[in-house]
């Protein structure tokens, strides 16, 4: 056999392993998802939405869980959107490239892989002890925006990066300023890029659970959240609460409120899918 027709066969073999593997996930995706949507389908409904934890499964709700989870994803993105926007441009637009930017922009990659429970680690320190919010939904925000500070960073580069500098040269020609190039030619233009980077950031954070148990969240609230000083539960933390009892009730309710979480999360990567179609229609260059 010729090394061709040898490397060809290689090819093709790898080409269907690869296939054979994503089918293998495809399908247990679909039987994990299948087998949730069959045990807590049924039981969401309006009271299922509204109630009160309890004790008992049939009279317990994700109300406190639910406006946890709003309250800590409007918090997070309040915290982290300005900040990571503002840190990719000036690094992207206003950093001189030399060694020590090189430095950075290696420590903000990898700081995006870093495991979630550092980040909860480093909030204990920061936000719950120094700063002494303690268990509140603002300790929450600020540790899931160090979380998610490095993908928007990296995202808004990215999308930066995007933008052809034959635009900038055309604003600058006309008599525009730096600022003024940015404002009204660079960020309209890689706009797309950059939401969708914060929407896929924020639903990474929306279902982080380790760095709130850290910093001490709690697993059972009875009331729901009315400032950012109140103590909080969000969905991931109260399915992990139901799942951890023995009845079988709870373990319904469980499936009900991932199906909330998977929800919540396909409507983010969607509206961030369609964001990405749209601006990429646009792009004319």
């Amino acid at each position: 056999m010729s090394k061709i027709k040898s490397n060809r066969l290689k090819d093709n073999a790898f080409k269907y392993f690869g296939i054979f593997c994503t089918f293998i996930g495809l399908v247990m995706l679909a039987i994990f998802i299948g087998n949730i949507l069959i045990e807590g389908l049924g039981r969401i409904d309006y009271d299922f939405l509204t109630n009160l934890p309890s004790r008992k499964a049939a009279k317990a709700g994700i109300l406190t869980a639910w406006t946890g989870t709003a309250w800590i994803l409007g918090l997070t993105a309040i915290i982290a959107i300005p900040l990571g926007v503002a840190a990719g441009v000036y690094l992207e637009e206003y950093g001189k490239k030399n060694r020590l930017a090189s430095i950075v922009e290696i420590n903000i990659a990898n700081l995006a892989g870093v495991p979630s429970i550092i980040y909860g680690l480093l909030g204990l320190e920061i936000f719950v002890r120094i700063l002494n919010f303690g268990g509140s939904l603002l300790a929450g925000a600020f540790t899931l925006a160090l979380l998610i500070l490095p993908i928007i960073i990296v995202a808004t580069r990215e999308a930066l990066k995007a933008v052809p500098d034959s635009l900038r040269q055309a604003s600058y020609g006309m008599g525009a300023t730096k600022w003024q190039t940015i404002q009204y030619q660079i960020l309209p233009a890689a706009s797309g890029g950059i939401l969708t980077g914060i929407i896929l950031a924020l639903s990474r954070a929306i279902g982080e659970t380790a760095p709130l148990i850290v910093i001490g969240a709690l697993a059972y609230v009875p009331f729901v959240a009315k400032t950012p000083m109140d103590e909080f539960t969000v969905l991931p933390m109260q399915i992990f609460n139901w799942v951890s009892r023995p009845q079988h009730e709870f373990v319904i309710n469980a499936a009900a409120g991932i199906i909330i979480l998977l929800l919540i999360t396909f409507i983010l990567n969607g509206i961030a899918v369609y964001l990405r179609n749209k601006w990429q229609k646009k792009v004319n260059w």
